[in-house]
This record gives C-alpha cells, structure tokens and sequence, in this order.
C-alpha cells in the first residue's frame, strides 16, 4: 500500500514575509510558487525560498499544523525556522 506524505512548509518572499501552505508534491509545489502557477497571494512576492517542512502522514494532520504556524507570531515562527523550536532555546553551559 503507498502512504502519501504530506509536507506543510514555510517560504521566506522576496518582501521577507513568510507563506504557510501544505502539499504531498513539495518541489512541484515551489515551482508552480515561483512561476505563478501556486497562490494568487505570492505572485507578487516571488521568488520564494523554502526555509522549513515538517512531514505528516496525513493531509489532516498538515492541515492542523498549516493552522496552527499560521497563527503563530513571526518570532515564533522565526525560532522554528533557526532554532528548530519556537521558543529560543538558551545554552546551558
């Protein structure tokens, strides 16, 4: 049996803004970001680098998390991406 994986991923825009989005084809789903063919949204803000994806096995669960980072303030969002937390994680030497 083929289990589908689905990505949820966050892209950095030329405007430095971020777009939230979740699909199972992700380089084709950059691709069509980048040539126009994905949001309406980003046709403005392309090109756009993927910066962070989390994988799930089911489109419910992506579409929980897409929810989820979406409401998210940027700083948090910000953590994930460098950190790979949202909250900043402090040394403890």
């Amino acid at each position: 049996m083929y289990y589908y994986m689905y990505k949820v991923y966050i892209l950095l825009c030329t405007d430095l803004s971020f777009y939230i989005g979740h699909t199972d084809t992700l380089s084709k789903r950059i691709k069509d970001h980048n040539n126009k063919n994905g949001s309406f949204y980003l046709n403005s803000k392309i090109p756009v680098k993927l910066v962070h994806y989390e994988t799930y096995q089911t489109r419910a669960g992506a579409m929980r998390r897409e929810k989820q980072l979406k409401g998210w303030t940027r700083q948090k969002k910000i953590n994930l991406i460098k950190y790979g937390h949202p909250t900043k994680i402090k040394n403890i030497n």
